[in-house]
């Protein structure tokens, strides 16, 4: 038996015990939608008119010339104060409006009316989204040491248990200040369970099914997107749509009597019996045959002495502090040439996918576009993003398609301000081409990721790579808002320069299709064959570079392309 963990994973095949991974992680994907972009229809922004008091009559004049709403935004009926005429003096007096009229064809409540989020109080929209993805960027920080630490099974069920009671909660809550805390917690709770679900899925994937698995998987995040479009059609109150929205989220609930932990991370941490005995109950849900306890138990050995070995050399460099142990958790990360390497690209492609795909989003909703429609196309546009690129990906791999997708999308966003004025369609579907790459730059580069990281700081490395992409979405709505009305034209050029930075850093990386997760630094930077080395093996399992064994009829030769 080789010592590697994808071994015991491609033994045991893709049965009815990973199925219940993928189905319930996809299930909760589809939930999550409707709560990260709320704020399209529980938050937007609504026609309204200054409701001037009852007792302006002892101010303005009979003459209904001598009052005038004053316009202080470019939006149409957005009245934030008014004049009036004072009877004594003759003079015009602007008065500041504290009461609004909005216009509800479109929604019957929103945040936006009930709290009357509209003039001094705009920026709150702005919050009641921004807070969400703050609270991203701030889990982002902690969730990766937290599954590492704890366990990735224990993190999915407390954030996804959490989020379901807060999502529900939230939506009868009185006080706005309430309302934005809970998007907050809401916002931490997000990566919890979406990333660290993300790496338990993978960790329970074989191999030859990895890159199938890490892409459909999010096939339903699309699905939730139109979902949410069509129900919120329907239900025109905010209060109710986010109930009817949330309800479903303890359905998850069940999934996670029968999910278990990652057998994978108890191996690096040492839990050798309970990663047997998880081995086992797969095994017998798959309806295979492991090989004897002992093969196993040696694998795990083995992967643990690894991680140790890596511990034991950070640790020794002093470490006599917690405060000390946090920063090498995340100096960890450019501890060796290749994880520094790939450290720096993922977070350089993570910042630019999520700038793009947020950018996009509020650069095209911009247009007038009936925003119910819009949602549900934007949904539509991220499908190919997961059907499509899955046979691409898995024939062509992670790095080829990742480049090729950031200068397409690059192409065309570049070639968009040159589209005539008259041709409205033309920018639109230029655009939505773009959210089109986006998205499929998004489900690869974040499987690439997950693969190039090893498995002892997997959930750090991609917790980085979170970091910046939310601060890649918080920068996209300040380039938007500087140049929108006096340079639009700037907000493409800007994203598709960005676009084909994020497709020239990636170059440098290898490519790590068909390859074993390696579990540990020593193995990422060892584990590399040089090019052009030939392999002929068995074809039952995995050579030192994870590329598939031959049999004697079966004979391939391995050109690992790794470090182009």
């Amino acid at each position: 038996m080789e010592d590697d963990f994808d071994t015991i994973l491609t033994k045991l095949g893709t049965g009815k015990w990973n199925i219940i991974f993928i189905a319930a992680m996809s299930y909760w994907y589809s939930l999550v939608p409707s709560h990260a972009v709320a704020g399209v229809f529980l938050a937007p922004l609504v026609n309204h008119t200054c409701h001037l008091p009852s007792n302006t009559s002892n101010f303005i004049s009979t003459n209904t010339s001598t009052i005038t709403n004053t316009n202080t935004h470019d939006i149409d009926d957005d009245s934030c104060s008014f004049l009036v005429r004072d009877n004594t003096t003759g003079n015009l007096v602007e008065e500041l409006c504290t009461q609004w009229d909005f216009d509800h064809s479109t929604f019957v409540s929103t945040v936006t009316s009930e709290f009357q989020l509209v003039c001094e109080k705009m920026y709150l929209r702005a919050t009641y989204q921004s807070l969400y993805m703050f609270g991203m960027m701030v889990a982002a920080c902690f969730s990766g040491y937290l599954a590492d630490r704890f366990g990735r099974y224990t993190i999915v069920a407390i954030s996804t248990v959490t989020y379901s009671f807060i999502a529900v909660g939230s939506a009868w809550l009185p006080s706005l200040s309430w309302i934005l805390a809970a998007r907050f917690f809401l916002g931490i709770m997000h990566p919890a369970s979406i990333l660290t679900g993300f790496i338990l899925v993978m960790e329970v994937t074989e191999v030859k099914m990895r890159a199938i698995i890490g892409i459909s998987q999010f096939i339903t995040w699309s699905f939730g997107t139109i979902l949410f479009s069509g129900m919120a059609y329907l239900v025109r109150e905010w209060r109710l749509l986010q109930t009817v929205m949330s309800i479903p989220c303890f359905l998850f609930i069940p999934c996670l009597c029968v999910m278990g932990e990652s057998p994978r991370w108890l191996a690096v941490v040492g839990q050798h019996q309970r990663a047997l005995k998880e081995l086992r109950r797969a095994a017998k849900w798959n309806k295979v045959t492991l090989p004897p306890d002992q093969e196993l138990l040696a694998i795990m050995q083995k992967v643990q002495e690894q991680a140790l070995t890596n511990k034991h050399d950070i640790t020794s460099q002093g470490i006599c502090s917690t405060l000390q142990q946090l920063i090498n958790k995340i100096t960890i990360l450019f501890r060796t040439p290749k994880i520094r390497l790939v450290t720096i690209i993922m977070c350089v492609a993570h910042f630019v996918v999520s700038m793009l795909f947020y950018g996009l989003t509020l650069a095209a909703s911009t247009s007038g576009i009936n925003p119910f429609l819009y949602l549900a196309l934007s949904g539509a546009a991220e499908l190919p993003s997961t059907s499509l690129f899955i046979p691409i990906v898995t024939r062509y791999g992670r790095k080829k398609i990742t480049i090729i997708s950031y200068f397409l999308c690059a192409a065309v966003l570049l070639v968009q301000p040159l589209v005539p004025s008259d041709l409205t369609w033309l920018a639109v579907m230029l655009t939505m081409t773009g959210k089109m790459l986006v998205s499929c730059v998004s489900s690869v580069v974040g499987l690439y990721s997950l693969e190039l990281n090893p498995t002892e700081i997997r959930s750090q490395g991609l917790g980085a790579s979170m970091l910046t992409s939310r601060c890649g979405a918080f920068l996209a709505p300040f380039i938007i808002s500087a140049v929108e009305k006096n340079h639009p034209w700037v907000i493409p050029v800007v994203f598709g320069l960005a676009a084909l930075v994020a497709g020239v850093v990636i170059l440098p990386l290898w490519e790590t299709q068909n390859t074993r997760l390696p579990d540990t630094l020593a193995e990422l930077e060892g584990h590399i064959l040089p090019p052009n080395t030939t392999e002929t093996q068995t074809k039952t399992s995995y050579n030192s570079t994870g590329k598939t064994k031959a049999t004697s009829e079966d004979k391939v030769i391995l050109t690992d392309d790794a470090c182009m």
